[in-house]
C-alpha cells in the first residue's frame, strides 16, 4: 500500500501539471461516469495530500477524493514535470544544481533493483510517461500518442491539453462537498507535512498513551496518526528500538514523542527523495547501495530471518492486524 511519503508526491506532480489548468474528466472504465460529470471541464485549484488521502479541488466546489489502497496507482502522460531529489556523491541529500536538475553523480542512483525507483529531477515538462504508487517509474517517450489509449481498468482520466492522468485500481475515488471533506480529514490523525506543530504533537502522544492497543497497531491507524504504512511502521519502531506488542499507554512518553518526531524527519526523506530510506547517517557507497536496492534500505522491514544490523539475532515476522510485522526480538525486547 502506498504510504504518505508516495500521496505527497503524486499530490506534487498534480500541482506541477494540472492546477491552474481545465481538466476533461472521463471514467473510461465507466465506474465513475456519474462522478466524472460532476468535475469534467472544471479547472484544478488545488491538489493536497494528507496522510494516505489525495484530495483535488475544483474551482466548481467540488473535490475529487482518492484514496490508492493496496492496489490503486496514477499513470501521468505527456509533457509532465517530474522531480525527485536524490544526495549527489560527496553531497548532501536533495543537493541539486541551480537549475534543479540532479549532478551527473546522482546517475548511479537511479536503478533501483527492488522496482522503487526514483524520476529523475528535470528543470521543464518533457513528453514521458510516469507511473507513481509506492514506487516510481519514469520513461522517456517523444514518439508516443496523446492522449494515449487507455490502458487496462482506468476508473478515472484527468486530461488537460498537455497532461494526462489514468487512476487504476483505488480503494475510495469520489467527488465530494468542501464540507464532506473536512468531515473526512476531522477522522484522520495528525499528519507531519500538513501539521507539526507541538499541538499535533501532544494528539499523537495522547493517544497512544491512553489506548490499551498495541503500539505496533496504533501506528497503523490512521485515526491515531496519518501517512504510515507497513514499512514505516516496522522502522520506526525498530528505530526506537520499541517492543511493537507494548500496549500503547505503557510507552513511555518520551518514546511516544520520539516516535512522532521521527516520522516527521521519515516522511520529509521519503518525500524528497522518493524512497521510504529509514538508515541514516550512511557512507557514500552504503547510500549508493541502499538507494539501488530496497534489501540495503531497512532496518528490519522484509528481512525475515536474516541478522538484525545491530545485534545479530534473526529478525522475527508475525501478524498484526492482517499486515506482517518485522522487529528485532533482542534490541526491540
Amino acid at each position: 500500500m502506498p504510504e504518505g511519503h508516495s500521496v505527497h508526491r503524486i499530490a506534487r506532480q498534480f500541482a506541477r501539471n494540472f492546477v491552474g489548468k481545465q481538466v476533461a474528466v472521463s471514467s473510461p472504465q465507466g465506474r465513475f461516469a456519474s462522478g466524472a460529470k460532476m468535475i469534467d471541464g472544471a479547472v484544478m485549484k488545488r491538489a493536497t495530500a494528507v496522510g494516505k488521502q489525495m484530495f483535488l479541488e475544483f474551482d466548481n466546489g467540488l473535490w475529487l477524493r482518492v484514496h490508492l489502497g493496496l492496489y490503486g496507482a496514477w499513470d501521468f502522460a505527456g509533457e509532465i514535470t517530474t522531480d525527485a531529489t536524490i544526495r549527489s556523491a560527496g553531497g548532501r541529500m536533495g543537493q541539486t544544481n541551480q537549475r534543479g536538475t540532479l549532478l551527473e553523480t546522482d546517475a548511479d542512483y537511479l536503478n533501483d533493483r527492488a522496482g522503487e525507483d526514483s524520476v529523475r529531477s528535470i528543470g521543464a515538462p518533457r513528453r514521458a510517461r510516469l507511473h507513481m504508487a509506492e514506487s516510481e517509474k519514469e520513461n522517456d517517450e517523444p514518439d508516443f500518442e496523446f492522449p494515449p489509449p487507455p490502458v487496462g481498468q482506468v476508473r478515472v482520466r484527468l486530461l488537460t491539453d498537455t497532461a494526462c492522468a489514468d487512476l487504476r485500481g483505488p480503494t475510495k475515488c469520489e467527488v465530494l462537498s468542501p464540507h464532506e471533506v473536512q468531515q473526512v480529514i476531522d477522522r484522520l490523525g495528525p499528519a507531519p507535512l500538513n501539521d507539526a506543530s507541538p499541538e499535533a504533537e501532544e494528539r499523537v502522544v495522547a493517544a497512544i498513551r491512553r489506548s490499551g492497543q498495541p503500539i505496533g497497531q496504533l501506528l497503523m491507524d490512521q485515526s491515531v496518526v496519518s501517512g504510515i504504512g507497513n514499512v514505516y511502521r516496522a522502522e520506526l519502531l525498530f528505530r526506537a528500538r520499541q517492543n511493537p506488542f507494548t500496549p500503547g499507554k505503557q510507552v513511555p512518553e518520551e518514546t511516544a514523542r520520539a516516535l512522532w518526531r521521527d516520522w516527521v524527519h521519515l516522511l520529509d526523506v521519503g518525500v524528497r527523495t522518493g524512497q521510504m530510506m529509514t538508515m541514516d547517517d550512511l557512507s557514500d557507497e552504503d547510500y549508493r547501495k541502499a538507494m539501488a536496492s530496497r534489501a540495503d534500505r531497512h532496518w528490519v522491514y522484509h528481512r525475515t530471518g536474516e541478522p538484525c544490523r545491530v545485534c545479530g539475532t534473526p529478525i522475527a515476522m508475525k501478524e498484526m492486524a492482517n499486515r506482517k510485522l518485522y522487529w528485532c526480538p533482542t534490541c526491540q525486547a
